[in-house]
């Protein structure tokens, strides 16, 4: 059964008009956020590295109200990317949003990461996203006046073992939306990063060790995993109107788990007072 053709959260119609293009929209949140704002009737323009995906979410938005277009791209080869964009263009006129979902690691103890998969995860991330929002600033945005920028990261802040790599990238890319909020507020254009703890995608559950994807309801303060559909929620309110005034900031996605890890209280923990030191009551 393919998705349903309403949201469960917005009204109808609420992206009609809206040209929203977004990487990494073959799998996954990308996936989900497509389709969210396909059934407001967005027209989304989806690109990955492969087709496949991309033709299965192309199947899934079918009947929808939107549409959905898309194209196999590297977004770390430039020349790739401006094309894509120029073609968009052609077609369209204008691009009001860019979310940039694209990315990739790949866990490990960070002595073994070689240089080459440091800078991979690095261009995928950092460089990748930077040529998309480049080009979609320079030639959609700037010239009409207007536009988003939404680029994915990643929660906890508090450093992610394994992830060395991603995390830095992450980082990375949450300044370079700070940064560019400021720049870019005198052209009309918005920036934030939306740092995504975790969510049951098909990625986390399959390719992940199954000791991790276990235990992660028990490290969140809510006791659960994220959907794929939350993301997507907040993707399309950033898109629409109701965000017209968010810039700048990074918004984290994570059911509490950037401020404490697992529950409150902890299991060995009651809350009376007899868990206090006496000197520390005064």
């Amino acid at each position: 059964m393919g998705p349903s053709s309403r949201s469960e959260i917005f009204r109808d119609g609420l992206l009609e008009g809206r040209v929203v293009v977004v990487s990494g929209a073959g799998t996954g949140l990308g996936r989900a956020a497509s389709l969210e704002m396909i059934r407001l009737g967005a027209t989304v323009i989806g690109c990955g590295r492969r087709s496949e995906p991309l033709e299965e979410t192309a199947s899934l938005a079918e009947g929808l109200p939107g549409t959905f277009e898309f194209s196999t791209l590297d977004i770390r080869e430039e020349e790739a990317v401006d094309a894509f964009f120029d073609e968009i263009l052609a077609r369209h006129d204008r691009i009001d949003t860019l979310v940039n979902n694209a990315g990739g690691q790949f866990l490990s103890p960070a002595e073994a990461i070689s240089p080459k998969g440091f800078r991979t995860v690095i261009e995928l991330n950092v460089t990748g996203t930077w040529l998309m929002t480049h080009a979609a600033a320079t030639r959609a945005f700037i010239p009409q006046g207007s536009g988003s920028v939404l680029s994915v990261t990643l929660s906890p802040h508090n450093g992610m073992p394994g992830m060395v790599h991603s995390g830095a990238a992450r980082a990375a890319v949450e300044n370079m939306m700070r940064t560019l909020a400021t720049e870019w507020a005198r052209f009309g254009v918005r920036t934030c990063a939306l740092a995504a703890g975790q969510f049951t995608t098909d990625t986390f559950v399959t390719k992940y060790p199954k000791e991790v994807v276990d235990a992660i309801d028990r490290t969140i303060p809510m006791g659960r995993a994220g959907r794929e559909e939350e993301m997507a929620w907040i993707i399309a309110f950033l898109t629409s109107d109701a965000g017209a005034f968010h810039s700048g900031s990074v918004i984290t996605i994570d059911g509490g788990r950037d401020n404490w890890f697992g529950p409150f209280p902890p299991p060995a923990f009651t809350g009376g007072g007899e868990d206090i030191p006496a000197e520390s009551r005064d």
